[in-house]
């Protein structure tokens, strides 16, 4: 099983590490050329690209600034324990047993802007590039056009046949990948909560349950849709009447 979830805004790079153990990204050279980027942008330039706020533009130009390769323990961090937003939270990966984080390196990629795909113990320095953001990279107008063929590709060749493949990222991170030429087919969860008389898809709980899902896959060993049905955290369950395609099962709580 392979899964794919979407990186943070909210970086931690202060909590101390429950491993040593760490990786290195594939696409360094790609990461390299984005920051050359990044780094001729000035804070003005930041703060009206990512439609954000003076003090967030100067904190994210120095980022650019103090980008180094190569990556080391000491000036970066393995993305699982770098990322801090609800999706995280719902995994809470600090208390993942070390003799899991094997499995957990299999199986979990995160798909990030800058780094195009994370394993979780790949390292990383802090950052912030949303996939939507409109960059132009050489003769690539956008993100999802330098990014697009490589990801696909990256997933195409650690995707064995028939193997799972459960998409727990956003849509604008899991448009970077182009389904179309992936060799297997997509399963798409929906985490859904009633809110009076009506089921809806709530921003924050989603996030949160996408991260469940993902320890509740390394917790369970499940390998299976009929696996991931079993899915129970914090009160959610399958509902078969609500879900209306085989391959986006609905969670309801």
């Amino acid at each position: 099983m392979k899964i794919v979830i979407s990186p943070a805004k909210s970086l931690d790079f202060e909590t101390a590490l429950p491993t040593t153990q760490y990786t290195t990204p594939v696409f360094l050279s790609e990461i390299e050329k984005l920051n050359t980027v990044l780094r001729k942008k000035t804070p003005k330039n930041l703060s009206e690209l990512m439609n954000i706020s003076d003090k967030l533009a100067q904190l994210n130009w120095q980022r650019n600034q103090d980008f180094e390769l190569p990556f080391t323990i000491d000036n970066a961090r393995p993305s699982v324990y770098a990322f801090n937003g609800d999706v995280y939270t719902g995994l809470d990966a600090y208390t993942i047993p070390e003799d899991k984080l094997d499995v957990l390196q299999d199986k979990l990629r995160i798909l990030s802007g800058l780094y195009g795909i994370l394993k979780p113990l790949d390292l990383m320095q802090p950052y912030r590039l949303e996939m939507g953001t409109k960059i132009k990279v050489g003769r690539k107008n956008n993100l999802y056009e330098f990014w697009k063929k490589q990801i696909t590709q990256q997933l195409n060749d650690e995707l064995q046949e028939n193997e799972l493949f459960v998409n727990l990222a956003s849509n604008e991170y899991f448009s970077a990948i182009d389904t179309k030429s992936l060799k297997v087919p997509v399963i798409t969860p929906q985490f859904k909560d009633w809110k009076g008389d009506k089921l809806k898809i709530i921003s924050f709980f989603a996030k949160k349950a996408r991260g469940m899902m993902v320890r509740y896959i390394l917790d369970t060993g499940a390998e299976t849709i009929d696996d991931l049905k079993g899915f129970n955290y914090e009160g959610y369950g399958f509902s078969e009447e609500f879900t209306t395609k085989p391959n986006e099962p609905v969670f309801v709580r």
